[in-house]
């Protein structure tokens, strides 16, 4: 079996930025996000599970000031979070809501137990924010933007970011998150922080001088000092990039798709979509 695991966060404000139809109708981005949904239904998924932020805030907020917050959401969209969950639950998707973690988190530890599972023959982390690049393991675990079509696999995220998944956070702590509101070190770019993780892979191992590098970079002893003096921040910002992997308990078994409840027929009428309960049935049906 194959399993899809699907940030709900990401797709909901795709949907709502996705086009003008979306912000006209007050549930535009959870009918958008319900149809593509079915269609990976429909192309083959099997064993589908789905995380949210119910709210946008999490244990990150007491770490850091300046991490990201609800502020600035638009309050069309924001509107529709909870509405999400509940069509997806109607729908017959499991999710998984969260509160004190994000939906990153969700995943990740979705992926580490289907991963698990010896009847799994490979896992999709569908989403493309950088942080669940982490959670990728060789063709195993893999990252699909299902915007684009692109697969990453352990091989693409050494391509994209210059190091292996299990550096991910260390180099999210030199070159910092915008999306997610923690600025990185001074100095601490792309090509420096791909260069010198390859080498060390964590931020413990890189050598305290420059000297000591086996690494030929510009203005290596400036960043060198620079971590120096700012150690503490960037073991921060690396426990801020870094997933948890303890919640939720999952069971592939659960994840199967097994049809939508009597509810869904309700909702997609008052959407005024009623063949989606037809196309959720059906697919149910052809299993």
């Amino acid at each position: 079996m194959r399993v899809h695991l699907v940030d709900g966060t990401y797709e909901l404000f795709r949907h709502f930025y996705g086009g003008p139809d979306a912000r006209k109708n007050e549930r535009g981005a959870v009918v958008g996000v319900v149809q593509s949904l079915l269609g990976m239904l429909e192309g083959g998924a099997t064993h589908v599970g789905v995380a949210t932020d119910h709210v946008i805030e999490s244990f990150r907020n007491d770490l850091y000031a300046g991490y990201k917050t609800g502020e600035g959401i638009d309050p069309l969209l924001r509107a529709q979070f909870e509405p999400l969950e509940t069509a997806l639950a109607s729908l017959g998707i499991v999710v998984w809501p969260m509160v004190e973690i994000e939906a990153d988190d969700a995943l990740a530890a979705a992926a580490a137990a289907a991963a698990a599972d010896s009847r799994v023959k490979q896992v999709f982390l569908c989403t493309p924010d950088k942080d669940l690049a982490q959670s990728v393991r060789g063709n195993r675990v893999v990252q699909l933007d299902r915007r684009t079509g692109e697969v990453r696999n352990a091989s693409g995220v050494m391509e994209k970011f210059g190091v292996p998944p299990s550096s991910i956070p260390d180099y999210l702590a030199l070159v910092g998150d915008s999306a997610d509101g923690y600025p990185g070190l001074p100095g601490w770019g792309h090509k420096a922080a791909s260069a010198v993780l390859a080498k060390y892979e964590h931020l413990e191992r890189i050598p305290a001088s420059a000297a000591d590098w086996k690494v030929t970079l510009r203005g290596a002893e400036r960043l060198a000092e620079t971590l120096r003096e700012r150690r503490e921040d960037a073991v921060l910002f690396r426990t801020l990039a870094t997933l948890r992997t303890d919640q939720p308990v999952v069971k592939v078994d659960e994840l199967e798709y097994r049809g939508p409840a009597p509810s869904f027929e309700e909702l997609a009428s008052e959407w005024g979509r009623p063949k989606l309960f037809a196309r959720a049935r059906a697919i149910a049906q052809g299993r």
